[in-house]
């Protein structure tokens, strides 16, 4: 029979392991950002509309109609197999060249858009994004890590990218990426008062991280399912180059592409909450 020492030493050692991985854990959402974070789905959105649409009396059936004809085409992503293509962090001197691929190839983008050194850098170019049908949206002014910021800096840090988008577009944002997805109550608090509901993403090339256009596209093609919301940026130099390839790649597979809000139509993404 073991010794009651070896015993007592076994169990030591595995409660470290069990506590270093619990600590682990817990580090990898502290970083993400995502502790006890409760998000909706488009197609939840999508739902909660038809719900209402239905129910007697509402007269809610027709503003839903109207709802997915007003700025939408055809798309019903009740029934298309939608995708929304993002971009963070721009613009930039690479935006010009997607912005020309994209309307070549008739695709809308969502854009969630830097204030110092992109939006106050390349006007021009938000104003080409909003005048070619993207959605222009936020992503703070310095990138500033939101839950590390006091509530006015968070106000800050949102209000004067979305006073320099409304003044050169004429529309407010109503959505807004936090820098590399951190948030808590008190940035879901300041959104409400704003008037912005927090987009993040299903998937991800991590292109900050690599300039393998072909490693780009393969991530994005292994991650993509209906309703995905794709996060890439911009202004990375290997990210543009894929985003052909990207989008001939998904066409072929049915999917058609729409912007955030198309994606929830005929609801609407609401102030302060979080949408993945």
């Amino acid at each position: 029979m073991p010794s009651l020492t070896r015993k007592m030493t076994k169990t030591g050692t595995r409660l470290r392991v069990l506590a270093t991985f619990a600590a682990a854990a817990s580090l990898t959402l502290a970083l993400s950002g995502c502790t006890k974070l409760e998000t909706q789905s488009p197609s939840s959105v999508r739902n909660a509309a038809d719900a209402s649409a239905t129910e007697p009396g509402t007269g809610a059936g027709a503003n839903g109609a109207q709802a997915r004809a007003g700025g939408l085409g055809t798309v019903d992503c009740a029934h298309a197999k939608c995708i929304a293509l993002t971009f963070d962090a721009g613009p930039s001197e690479n935006s010009a060249r997607l912005l020309d691929i994209l309307k070549e190839k008739q695709v809308p983008a969502t854009f969630f858009l830097l204030g110092k050194g992109h939006i106050d850098t390349y006007p021009e170019l938000v104003r080409r994004m909003s005048d070619e049908g993207h959605e222009v949206a936020s992503h703070t002014w310095t990138h500033k890590i939101l839950t590390d910021a006091d509530p006015d800096e968070i106000r800050d840090e949102l209000e004067r990218p979305n006073r320099e988008i409304e003044r050169l577009t004429g529309k407010r944002p109503t959505l807004m990426r936090p820098p590399q997805g951190r948030t808590d109550d008190t940035v879901h608090g300041i959104c409400r008062e704003l008037g912005l509901a927090e987009v993040l993403w299903s998937v991800t090339a991590k292109d900050y991280k690599t300039n393998d256009s072909d490693l780009i596209t393969e991530r994005v093609l292994d991650q993509s399912s209906r309703d995905g919301i794709i996060l890439l940026h911009d202004i990375y130099d290997g990210t543009v180059p894929a985003v052909p390839g990207i989008i001939d790649a998904l066409k072929k597979r049915g999917y058609v592409f729409v912007t955030v809000p198309q994606l929830m139509a005929p609801g609407e993404a609401e102030p302060g909450k979080v949408y993945r």
